[in-house]
């Protein structure tokens, strides 16, 4: 952006208000133009100054953030992002908030820790002012599903790959898969709880079974495991013919850990052109070079278009290496799936 990212802090904590603006300041392209209490009073600051990001706590007097994230994606779409205590309660109503269409989510860290964990902050609210020339009306054109030639091999397992966007684009896809549809594997990068959430509501939207990956469990059609959020990356093994999730400690890679191209590396030893590889939205490179390893294997692979990314980072960097085949639209990435996994007499397995 060629001015200053103009952001509104909307907190009913004084200190909570402080710490987001302490933070935010210390980055000289972020302006604060205002500071809210609770949504009423942010309605009006949002009217007046048309700001360029808001940060939204969730729990608030009058109306609490989800409703008015509603509100705000309906009536004046602003890119916004949640912040919000690491608590179960607190992981539930904010995976519903990315559902509602938020930007991403920050965990409020306690009072007591300072300014200095507040930093995490920053990256975000700038990825988040420069997210929206990225929503467009391409989320929903169509792309020919047309290319039984290519495949060999049925695939066994699909492994896709997210971050910033990610719970919005899953929501998107896995509630129109049928139930009868080979095990996906995902990394969404999360904090530790938030997964476990995540997999809840989306298990109540979808007609496959959604959960939490635990370790050495037998990966069964029609189920979708999604990575814990944590301290592991997640794996795929395989032994006697059956496939199984592994959890696994291990240094971040590509600077997380679940990473995404962990996941992808081991789709790719253990299923090679039995698989298919999706990566989503998200900022930075995380997926790309697994991607690649997945492809050369002989994995058909896909990303997820510029035009339907909240962030065009992961799948742009797996593009530059030529790990993608195709580029899809998010509104068609799910036809493309079901096109491509089906057997010539209709079935998926």
């Amino acid at each position: 952006m060629n001015r200053k990212i103009r952001v509104i802090i909307v907190d009913d904590s004084k200190t909570g208000r402080a710490f987001i603006a302490a933070a935010l300041h210390r980055d000289s392209d972020i302006e604060i133009i205002g500071m809210a209490s609770d949504p009423l009073e942010a309605r009006d600051l949002i009217i007046k100054d048309q700001p360029d990001v808001i940060t939204l706590d969730i729990e608030m007097p009058n109306m609490n953030g989800l409703q008015f994230l509603e509100k705000i994606m309906r009536m004046r779409p602003i890119p916004v992002v949640m912040v919000s205590s690491l608590t179960a309660r607190g992981a539930e109503t904010s995976v519903e908030a990315l559902q509602l269409g938020a930007f991403d989510c920050f965990p409020k860290p306690a009072a007591f820790s300072g300014i200095d964990a507040y930093a995490g902050l920053v990256p975000i609210v700038r990825a988040a002012a420069g997210s929206m020339s990225g929503r467009n009306s391409s989320r929903n054109s169509s792309c020919s599903s047309k290319n039984s030639e290519r495949r060999v091999v049925l695939p066994e397992v699909i492994a896709i790959g997210a971050s910033t966007g990610g719970v919005e684009a899953l929501g998107a896809i896995l509630p129109r898969l049928p139930s009868v549809f080979p095990p996906v594997m995902i990394t969404q990068h999360m904090p530790p709880l938030f997964t476990a959430s995540l997999a809840t509501r989306l298990n109540q939207m979808c007609d496959i079974t959604v959960q939490e990956a635990e370790d050495g469990v037998p990966l069964e059609n029609g189920h979708a495991y999604i990575a814990p959020g944590g301290n592991r990356h997640m794996h795929l093994k395989k032994m006697g013919g059956q496939l199984f999730a592994s959890l696994d400690a291990g240094d971040p890679v590509s600077g997380h850990r679940p990473s995404v191209d962990e996941l992808f590396r081991s789709v790719a030893h253990c299923s090679g052109a039995s698989s298919v590889g999706v990566i989503l939205t998200g900022m930075g490179r995380d997926g790309a070079e697994g991607l690649l390893e997945m492809r050369n294997a002989g994995a058909y692979t896909l990303g997820q278009n510029a035009a339907s990314c909240v962030v065009y980072g992961m799948p742009k960097a797996a593009m530059e290496v030529g790990a993608v085949e195709r580029m899809v639209p998010l509104g068609s990435m799910a036809e493309m799936l079901i096109s491509y996994c089906k057997s010539e007499n209709g079935g998926f397995v």
